[in-house]
């Protein structure tokens, strides 16, 4: 990727003409007449972080980077055993899945997500990770300009980010109002005819709360009176701490026994620690399946053959899965009592990968605090205005390095 301070030309050669050291006035105005897509997007949150964790590494027991859900883990020996197995594939996968993973998707869902009986092959389909799906659905799905996308108004940036992808009007909700108060619920209630997808994420990313049966079948309802896709982020569902289930949109005392207008976005990278294989998954109405999967198929968006073979595995593995939430349940047991002690207060957090932290006082204050103990955290603010105050803390780094971050909480 060229940098601000590459000049290079095309094919190596130098940027700048021989015989004039002057700028190129009309190839500027040219330039600046048709600035691309990059350049109306933020700045990405977490270059904001670049002082932090300088400040973070220089610690003299080195940095405990607590900032990004990456898992730090095993991939499961009999994924890794699959992979290897499947690694001669000459030929182009399919978009649309092997027969055998489209089989492991259905089961999975039935077995994990509440899907009914009814939901076969056709409303299943394999993705290059969520976050690819979460930030290109709003494309596939035909909206732009003048149409509205809907989602958490604390929540993971790429539901925005989506949105202005295609030139269509971001807006954020508190979903818990929504559907308890519906259209009462929007900052304009007029949006409610233009808004064509409407975001879910349960358990959130960041603040691990957890959406109740009872609350998102009144938000499935409510959408569908008006025509609107649900698209329910599930990605961390199989972490439940505090609560004895997560619900999905996929079941049926949360669509009344139809899967018409919702979707499951689903991926294994956390659960299964195969963030590095880009596995994931959509499953829902076959109607809306099939149009993501028209689109996809002329785009050439399909999972790569090892992946789809280490992916089915992947998803039967429930040993594998149970084993790793135990490790993320020993860790916790471990980070959020030494938060308390330092004078945290944990919110939510009822479930996922994080812990969802304020220190009474503006969240960058807290960054900086910890950077001084040599803890990365990310900055609520990230992730919307509502977390301005808060810290999400992440579980995802060794046994080791999560005891060496309680150990400097407590003496701090």
């Amino acid at each position: 990727m060229a940098t601000a301070a590459d000049t290079s030309g095309p094919s190596g050669t130098s940027g700048t003409s021989g015989i004039a050291d002057t700028p190129d006035i009309s190839a500027s105005a040219d330039r600046s007449s048709r600035r691309g897509l990059a350049a109306r997007l933020p700045a990405f949150p977490w270059d904001a972080l670049a002082g932090a964790a300088q400040r973070a590494s220089a610690h003299q027991g080195g940095l405990v980077d607590l900032s990004v859900g990456t898992p730090v883990d095993p991939t499961p020996a009999s994924v890794q055993r699959a992979l290897a197995a499947a690694a001669d594939r000459p030929g182009y996968p399919t978009t649309v899945g092997t027969p055998a993973l489209r089989e492991a998707l259905v089961d999975f869902v039935r077995r994990h997500r509440g899907a009914p009986a009814a939901l076969d092959v056709d409303g299943v389909l394999p993705t290059v990770g969520s976050k690819e799906l979460v930030a290109h659905l709003p494309f596939q799905l035909g909206i732009g300009a003048g149409d509205v996308v809907a989602f958490p108004d604390v929540a993971y940036p790429t539901y925005d980010m989506g949105a202005r992808f295609v030139g269509a009007e971001a807006l954020p909700l508190d979903m818990a109002a929504l559907a308890a108060d519906g259209e009462a619920a929007l900052p304009d209630p007029s949006a409610a005819s233009r808004i064509r997808l409407l975001w879910l994420n349960s358990p959130s990313n960041p603040t691990g709360e957890v959406l109740t049966a009872e609350q998102m079948a009144a938000i499935v309802r409510w959408a569908r009176e008006r025509g609107i896709v649900v698209a329910s982020d599930e990605c961390y569902a199989l972490l439940p701490w505090t609560v004895d289930e997560v619900s999905s949109v996929l079941d049926p005392r949360v669509n009344g026994g139809s899967l018409d207008g919702v979707l499951c976005v689903y991926s294994l990278s956390k659960q299964s620690n195969l963030a590095g294989y880009r596995a994931a998954f959509v499953a829902g109405d076959p109607s809306v399946v099939g149009e993501l999967l028209a689109v996809r198929k002329q785009a050439g968006m399909m999972l790569p053959a090892p992946i789809q073979a280490a992916m089915t595995v992947a998803l039967g593995d429930d040993d594998a899965v149970a084993t790793q939430r135990e490790t993320y349940r020993a860790r916790r047991a471990i980070l959020e009592p030494a938060l308390r002690g330092a004078g945290g207060a944990i919110h939510g957090s009822q479930a996922g990968l994080y812990l969802w932290t304020t220190f009474d006082e503006d969240a960058m204050s807290s960054v900086d605090r910890l950077a001084a103990l040599g803890i990365l955290v990310a900055p609520g603010m990230f992730y919307g205005e509502g977390g301005g105050r808060f810290v999400r803390v992440a579980l995802t780094s060794t046994d080791e390095r999560i005891a060496a971050a309680a150990q400097r909480l407590e003496r701090s």
